[in-house]
């Protein structure tokens, strides 16, 4: 009789919480199927055990796991993947990490979900919902009076032009909601042709055009050091008065003081989901002023996109110690056009 084989020792790095909302019960028994594994909580890779450390094969992360150095792995020699929970990984692994062992992500599950606030906040901010609802909470019936005589102005996103600035999985996603609401989308995307744009039933503009004809701006670009602060004080100057900026994708892709003081003249709004800083300090004036609406990065925070993350992860380890290809390693080359 053959000796059984040794299962490979996965170490997940994640506080126990955190951990518990990505593998519940049945996928901590699927992972205990395939693998032995355990459970550090600890934020740096100094604090984890030198044993430990050193029988792992693989490692799960988090977005509240240890940072990896290029020398990280030193006392982990036989660790040869690394399968991370969320989509984030540029700043979390040392470029040449990338290339000496397999490094898996999953962000194929929050795309949806995002673009479905994206849509949430856009329909909420251009209806105008939150001025409705002051006027209405003042004793007076005066806003029906208003509205019976004039109408209101142009509360809508039929027919209307919406600027997408990226086109991956969010952008695509939003893409195809906006489609039966009857919207005009503009999409400014370099690393996406212009046929697969088109072919989503949007145009491919540059940079200036989108700002120049989007009657509303929303942001799903990755953050690099080009897209960087690149909705500054220029930029917000160029776009139309009363256009709602809405941000799914990254805080520091926008100038804030030069967001926060458009929005307080009233002439720009926006509807962020993303803030650099983030959290935002509890006294910071978007918080407060009309024409802002700010939401805690709920975007894809809801428990089923963790339980989908971690089917990924698990998928992705089984493979490659099956001796299959993962579906999902990220390549040092793909690292430029990801946040």
């Amino acid at each position: 009789m053959r000796p059984r084989e040794r299962k490979p020792r996965v170490l997940v790095l994640a506080p126990g919480a955190l951990f518990r909302s990505f593998f519940d019960g049945a996928r901590q028994r699927r992972l205990g199927r395939s693998f032995q594994w355990s459970r550090s909580g600890a934020r740096t890779l100094a604090a984890v055990p030198r044993a430990t450390l050193a029988a792992a094969d693989a490692l799960v992360t988090t977005w509240d796991s240890p940072r990896f150095a290029d020398d990280a792995l030193d006392r982990a020699p036989r660790v040869r993947v690394i399968a991370h929970c969320g989509g984030e990984v540029k700043g979390r692994f040392a470029t040449a990490l990338f290339e000496r062992l397999s490094i898996t992500n999953a962000p194929g599950p929050m795309a949806g979900y995002v673009a479905e606030l994206a849509l949430a906040t856009l329909l909420y901010g251009v209806r105008n919902v939150d001025a409705h609802r002051a006027a209405l909470r003042r004793p007076s019936n005066a806003v029906y009076a208003r509205i019976h005589r004039d109408g209101v102005g142009d509360e809508t996103l039929a027919g209307r032009t919406v600027g997408l600035f990226g086109f991956g999985r969010i952008g695509r996603a939003l893409a195809l909601l906006l489609r039966p609401l009857g919207a005009r989308v503009l999409v400014h995307d370099p690393f996406v042709g212009a046929a697969a744009v088109r072919r989503a039933g949007a145009d491919p503009v540059s940079w200036g055009a989108l700002l120049d004809r989007s009657r509303h701006l929303v942001l799903a670009a990755a953050l690099t050091e080009k897209t960087r602060g690149i909705l500054d004080r220029r930029a917000l100057a160029r776009l139309p008065e009363g256009c709602l900026i809405v941000n799914v994708a990254r805080g520091a892709l926008v100038d804030l003081d030069a967001l926060t003081a458009e929005v307080r003249r009233g002439r720009l709004r926006c509807a962020l989901d993303v803030t650099d800083p983030e959290p935002l300090p509890p006294r910071h004036p978007l918080r407060r002023l009309p024409g802002a609406i700010l939401t805690p990065h709920v975007g894809a925070a809801q428990r089923e996109v963790r339980a989908a993350m971690a089917d990924i992860v698990l998928d992705d380890l089984e493979r490659f110690f099956g001796g299959r290809r993962p579906r999902n390693r990220v390549r040092a080359a793909m690292l430029a056009r990801m946040t």
